[in-house]
């Protein structure tokens, strides 16, 4: 008998563990976001029959939520703003898809967000004015997308953020000096596409900086000697820009610095209709 007694305390142990017990909002939330992306066409898919801790890229700890990575898996649509409901999310990578609309305001309401990786798709629009709601942030990865606007100007509250990579969409507007505000970046990453103005001085405050690429935009302005500060700096990318003057020799001669370019500076531009086009000269 007291065997049989320890075996149902044994079974009654595990029992939590083998079902997830999430929320009925946050599983409506993961099926919003199947269907709107066409799940059923994912190369990795779902049984909706199934417990949720059998869905492809979910990690569900505690009976809630905490990771969806979904990666490179063929989603085509759109993400719905009952993604809200996450409040417990930490990751969010749906990079290499093929997600179109635009990065819904909804998400800066999951709050736990260590990390946004949205890269590699067809997302358009501006990212969510209030993104710095999302104080718990590392990571904001938007590359190779087709967003336009400015950087919200509360990103500069995120002071958790290390990567923020936004290269290649259709981003405008300046660098604000608040950007010493983000003493965690260790990348930041703009190149390819439209933003102007001076770079700020205050980007000397980042002194874990190790990657600062703002390479093909319209930058201009000299080179702040601030930059001498980022003793961990490795790469510099400047290229392509209207920048005037050289690179201070204390710039260059940073200790860890290993990949720096600074050609094509200052580059003449055609301004047509509100369109910049780059004229290479001859």
């Amino acid at each position: 008998m007291k065997k049989l007694t320890l075996l149902i305390l044994l079974l009654a142990t595990l029992a939590p563990t083998a079902y997830s017990q999430i929320s009925d909002l946050e599983k409506n939330s993961l099926i919003d976001l199947y269907k709107s992306t066409n799940g059923d066409n994912w190369n990795n898919n779902w049984d909706l029959n199934e417990d949720v801790n059998t869905w492809f890229g979910i990690t569900v700890e505690n009976n809630t939520v905490t990771q969806i990575n979904l990666s490179m898996n063929n989603l085509n649509g759109q993400i719905p703003s009952s993604i809200e409901n996450l409040k417990s999310l930490q990751t969010l990578n749906l990079g290499f898809n093929k997600i179109i609309g635009t990065i819904p305001n909804e998400i800066t309401e999951c709050i736990s967000l260590e990390s946004i990786q949205l890269f590699m798709n067809q997302l358009e629009g501006e990212i969510p004015e209030n993104i710095g709601n999302l104080v718990n942030l590392k990571e904001l990865v938007l590359f190779n997308n087709l967003i336009s606007g400015y950087l919200p100007t509360s990103i500069y509250d995120i002071e958790t953020l290390k990567t923020l990579h936004v290269s290649s969409n259709d981003l405008t507007g300046n660098l604000a000096s608040e950007i010493g505000n983000l003493k965690e970046l260790v990348t930041l990453s703009i190149f390819d596409n439209s933003m102007y103005g001076d770079i700020p001085a205050t980007i000397g405050e980042l002194k874990k900086l190790k990657e600062l690429t703002l390479a093909n935009n319209l930058f201009e302005g000299s080179v702040p000697a601030e930059l001498s500060n980022l003793d961990n700096l490795e790469t510099l990318l400047l290229n392509n820009n209207r920048f005037i003057g050289s690179i201070d020799d204390s710039i260059k001669n940073l200790p860890k610095l290993v990949n720096l370019d600074f050609k094509n500076n200052p580059r003449n531009v055609e301004v047509q209709s509100n369109t910049v086009t780059a004229v290479i000269p001859q």
